[in-house]
């Protein structure tokens, strides 16, 4: 008979994977996001977890208050949870949470905030760029990469030129970055910051653009990947939102992310960056 594997177990064991890089604070929302799950789903096996099992625990958090968002937060946890469990482990886990997404946008159990403030969660993030990698190429994988890495817009990045990388210093210019006054001219040099510049390395250096690919057919793709996995309420703009998100979370100051993101007025940054009160312990 096979060993029964708990949910509560591999909740625990994240926890401690976690305490050796970033702990979780018993405060913040992912504490109380994995406590749920726990309390819902922790005697579950979870080699045997089904849509089922997932469609029960969003309806008992619908009770209990939670709207889609939150319960689409809730998922998007038990598969990072998951994905851990089965790379430190040697147990083969179902995808149950790619399975259930669909089911849980059709019944309106999951979906996104009220106002413009979406951020891909992790688990998101990663569905996504499999996705693309294995129906669309690696381009397009790497482009939605490069965009929470940069922050950049989508017709930016397209745009992209090999001639305007400059490799001593780590920089790619923007041509005719979108301004409040100018419609043409306004060039900048932006700095390619931690993994954005091995990304941008390893591109085939087959033509003069970088990313050889039409912004429309990118926001088509971007979107198709969406709906074939079932995340609710994500545009390929709210990969800049992340990118200058993650900015700021990593100690950069408004200055200095404006440098990155292109904004001429600091106030509207405001717009861009919903952080994680979590979040704020990397620093």
């Amino acid at each position: 008979q096979a060993k029964v594997v708990l949910v509560s177990a591999l909740i625990e064991h994240y926890r401690r994977l976690r305490d050796q890089a970033r702990p979780i604070s018993d405060s913040s929302t992912e504490h109380y996001t994995l406590r749920h799950l726990a309390h819902h789903l922790g005697e579950r096996d979870a080699q045997r977890l089904t849509p089922d099992d997932l469609v029960g625990y969003c309806s008992a958090r619908r009770d209990e208050g939670a709207g889609p968002y939150t319960c689409n937060m809730d998922i998007s946890k038990l598969g990072t949870v998951l994905r851990y469990a089965s790379l430190s482990t040697k147990v083969t886990l179902p995808d149950v949470v790619g399975a259930a997404r669909p089911l849980l946008t059709h019944l309106g159990l999951i979906g996104g905030g009220g106002k413009r403030e979406r951020r891909p969660t992790e688990d998101e993030l990663q569905r996504l760029v499999q996705h693309l990698q294995a129906e669309r190429g690696p381009v397009y994988a790497d482009v939605v990469r490069f965009a929470v890495l940069t922050a950049l817009r989508r017709g930016e990045i397209v745009r992209l030129r090999w001639a305007d990388v400059d490799e001593a210093k780590r920089l790619v210019l923007v041509r005719n970055r979108k301004h409040p006054r100018r419609k043409v001219g306004n060039d900048e040099w932006i700095p390619l910051l931690g993994e954005a510049w091995p990304l941008l390395q390893r591109q085939p250096r087959s033509g003069e653009l970088i990313w050889p690919v039409h912004e429309q057919t990118l926001s088509k793709y971007f979107t198709w990947a969406c709906q074939a996995l079932g995340i609710p309420d994500l545009h390929f703009h709210d990969l800049r939102h992340e990118g200058t998100s993650r900015l700021f979370e990593a100690g950069y100051q408004v200055q200095q992310v404006a440098v990155v993101t292109g904004h001429k007025d600091w106030r509207h940054l405001r717009r861009y960056t919903q952080l994680r009160p979590e979040d704020l312990h990397r620093g």
